[in-house]
């Protein structure tokens, strides 16, 4: 499978230089399929949300299926690290909707007020929590837990389930479903924040 017809060759190459650079940043060596991007959008309910956040969209693939599901009234916050990536979204993505902020997923309370922005409805990520140190991963999800409201939903999708496995102490179980369409077969991870209060850590 080549990489979906919407990415130029530029933004292919883009791509996939930011993975040959920070391997342990980027989920996958292949954007996702439209597909995948299909059952996010159902999973996330994005038709409904008023805001939503991106953690780790890359060269914006996903983040033009998102911003295609969005309300006209909506916004979208884009939060990536990698810089090379963030100055190609701000190029390319025009869409007034969109803010993209250059920082760390583990920030998002910061994201938010930097830009002047209310909790979200939705938190997305393709961030591969597999290759990243546990204490980072937790940290995080901790940050996506303090950032949604009650109510609010959390969707990940992974190509392995250490996502699951930490989530679990956050968030509780997940609801979990496979798209095997796409290269690598991804599961999508959705949690519902049931409380303000994090479920009490148990040792993993």
């Amino acid at each position: 499978m080549t990489a979906p017809a919407r990415l130029t060759p530029k933004e292919a190459l883009a791509f996939f230089q930011g993975f040959l650079k920070r391997p342990k940043e980027v989920g996958s060596i292949i954007p996702s399929s439209r597909f995948l991007e299909k059952r996010i959008v159902k999973s996330a309910r994005l038709g409904e949300a008023k805001l939503v956040v991106e953690l780790g969209p890359g060269t914006g693939g996903t983040t033009q299926a998102v911003l295609r599901a969005l309300r006209p009234d909506a916004h979208l916050l884009a939060v990536e690290i990698n810089p090379e990536f963030v100055d190609h979204m701000r190029l390319h993505l025009t869409d007034p909707r969109l803010a993209v902020h250059c920082g760390s997923a583990a920030d998002i309370p910061d994201a938010l007020a930097k830009h002047d922005l209310d909790r979200p409805d939705v938190i997305l990520s393709g961030i591969p929590f597999s290759t990243m140190p546990r204490a980072l991963g937790l940290e995080i999800l901790q940050s996506v837990h303090e950032s949604l409201p009650v109510g609010g939903r959390f969707v990940a999708y992974q190509f392995r389930d250490r996502v699951e496995t930490l989530g679990r102490r956050v968030f509780g179980p997940a609801d979990v479903q496979t798209e095997l369409r796409n290269v690598p077969p991804m599961r999508v991870y959705t949690w519902i924040k049931t409380s303000e209060e994090a479920p009490v850590p148990r040792p993993a």
